[in-house]
């Protein structure tokens, strides 16, 4: 084993923490994971806070506003914070915790950083837009076996292995 390779945790010791805690969530909430909705509620509390008219006349944000609407009083914000939470404990405990850069080669540190601001901001409204991101899909919707999240899961790793053979050579 690489000195690289013992920086990461286990993939079976993780994949079976990510499942004892989508059965812990189906059986405190009585619901899957998934975290899209967290920050749109956050966005909508900020909008609200800014233009309440325009939120409030907004037909897709108005629905996380109003009387008694609040991101703290919400589930999805704590599995949101849970996740931030958990991804510091495992770098901590693997030993990864140090602000850089990963990049290949051949992209600099900034071309890298807005590269993977614009991939999140696609991920993000693609989320929104598919009313679930990917850990909803197919950690949520795979483990009810819904054929709608198994078949987006499908389409998702055949397009990163097809893209990949583009982009490998960015890591090289």
């Amino acid at each position: 084993m690489t000195s690289m390779q013992s920086r990461y945790w286990s993939p079976y010791l993780a994949g079976v923490a990510i499942g004892l805690t989508l059965l812990a969530a189906f059986i405190v909430l009585g619901t899957g994971l998934g975290s899209s909705g967290a920050f749109t509620q956050f966005l909508a509390a900020a909008a609200h806070k800014a233009a309440p008219g325009w939120t409030e006349a907004n037909s897709y944000l108005r629905q996380f506003v109003g009387e008694g609407r609040n991101p703290l009083k919400d589930w999805m914000t704590f599995q949101f914070a849970g996740v931030f939470l958990g991804g510091l404990i495992g770098a901590l405990t693997a030993g990864r915790m140090k602000l850089e850069v990963e990049r290949g080669p051949h992209a600099t540190p900034g071309m890298r950083l807005l590269l993977a601001f614009a991939g999140g901001t696609i991920t993000g409204v693609a989320a929104r837009l598919a009313r679930g991101c990917t850990s909803g899909q197919a950690l949520t919707g795979g483990a009810q076996l819904a054929l709608g999240s198994w078949a987006f899961m499908m389409a998702v790793f055949a397009a990163a292995f097809g893209l990949a053979f583009f982009l490998r050579r960015q890591w090289q």
